[in-house]
């Protein structure tokens, strides 16, 4: 019998924390020196949208600079030597949009919040692969983890538990004032990753005081209002980016409206599954009448996009291939085209925190399957960059 179970709670959480710690001087690498593989010529090619002989041509002929190689003297390219070549490259680029396919002047920053009632869904993993592939694409990116479990955070190298027990997470930029704590401006907590042009601010386990906190303020009139603040911290940094991707917690509270009404678009995942389908209904229904209100109250303006991502699909199992027929005939071109699948690859890449373009190529166990996988996510992305540029009122340039 548990007699105290506010001691054993506060016991466990203690060895639990400590022997985390232990584990990570064992296993894990230290975060500061989690670094982001070389790319083949292959890929640098497809991200920059030319084709491989163009590559070739441009280094042979000195208009971009020399870079390392690998076994058998191919081209191995960090990710700060792809970002080096687009700007060289842009510079006498007939399309302008090609090789930095950012805002321009009066394009306005990009804000996509992913959501979703339930867990499970491949929500953070969507959003940390999406922020990826964008990033690598040229877009300046900032990830923002509004979930107080902070799985996002922990894909950076990051133990949230551990590195931000006295703070530093976005809860910083959101909480209410209370005596000489007050909330500090998003530079404050926002992070450079690894990873270049892409950014983060952390999550972690105090963002659930910003749920409890709400009601509170909302009855002593604190401004700005909770459906305002996230979206006035942004704000803040709206110069230094093109794209946001928000990580909103699995449950429709104060967290995820403050997200949604800072957003420019939201990005629903939905598994093909009865079960999913039907938490997805009543999310969309719980949403509307919430933000109905708040739409009364000037907290959201119009969307560029809504859209749905199929999420954990697999085309072996014929009532998630029926389902996501249906799916598409039901709500259309809300549905975003390439679906994202269930994948042992990207499975046993967010085991090590890594995404799936993390893998090290030459230790694939399986190239069949990391192929496909690594396909969908560039699929699913880059119909969602098509979203984007159309916001921008253009569309993707194709190989050139």
């Amino acid at each position: 019998m548990i007699n105290a179970l506010h001691d054993k709670l506060r016991a466990d959480s203690g060895r639990l924390s400590q022997a985390l710690d232990n584990m990570s001087k064992l296993f894990l690498a230290p975060k500061e020196e989690k670094t982001l593989r070389a790319f083949s010529a292959a890929e640098v090619a497809e991200l920059l949208r030319v084709s491989g002989g163009y590559l070739r041509k441009s280094h042979f002929e000195g208009k971009i600079p020399e870079v390392a190689q690998s076994t058998g003297n191919k081209r191995s390219y960090t990710a700060e030597d792809v970002l080096k070549i687009r700007k060289i490259l842009d510079k006498n680029a007939k399309d302008p949009h090609h090789f930095l396919p950012g805002r321009k002047p009066g394009d306005k920053l990009q804000v996509w919040s992913t959501v979703n009632f339930k867990g499970g869904s491949s929500k953070t993993t969507s959003s940390v692969h999406l922020a990826f592939r964008l990033a690598a694409r040229g877009y300046r990116v900032l990830c923002i983890d509004a979930d107080p479990q902070a799985s996002l955070t922990t894909f950076f190298g990051y133990q949230p538990e551990l590195d931000f027990k006295e703070g530093g997470t976005l809860y910083d930029a959101l909480r209410y004032t209370d005596g000489d704590t007050i909330r500090v401006p998003i530079t404050d907590v926002l992070r450079k990753t690894y990873v270049p042009n892409l950014d983060l601010v952390p999550g972690g386990i105090m963002l659930s005081e910003f749920e409890t906190e709400t009601p509170m303020a909302l009855s002593r009139g604190e401004q700005p209002v909770f459906f305002n603040r996230l979206g006035d911290s942004l704000r803040q940094v709206e110069d230094d980016y093109d794209i946001v991707i928000i990580d909103c917690p699995p449950q429709l509270g104060y967290l995820t409206m403050a997200a949604v009404c800072a957003s420019t678009s939201l990005l629903m995942t939905v598994i093909p599954e009865r079960v999913d389908l039907a938490s997805a209904s009543q999310f969309l229904n719980m949403a509307s009448g919430v933000l109905e209100v708040i739409h009364g109250n000037g907290g959201i303006a119009n969307y560029d996009n809504f859209a749905y991502l199929l999420t954990r699909y697999d085309t072996g199992i014929s009532t998630q291939v029926d389902l996501a027929d249906w799916i598409r005939q039901l709500l259309g071109d809300s549905v975003i085209p390439t679906p994202f699948v269930k994948s042992s690859a990207i499975s046993e890449a967010g085991l090590s925190q890594k995404t799936i373009f993390e893998v090290d190529l030459a230790g694939a166990k399986n190239r069949k399957t990391y192929n496909r996988a690594l396909e969908s996510v560039i699929g699913f992305s880059n119909d969602v960059e098509k979203m984007i540029q159309a916001a921008w009122g253009r569309n993707v340039s194709n190989e050139t």
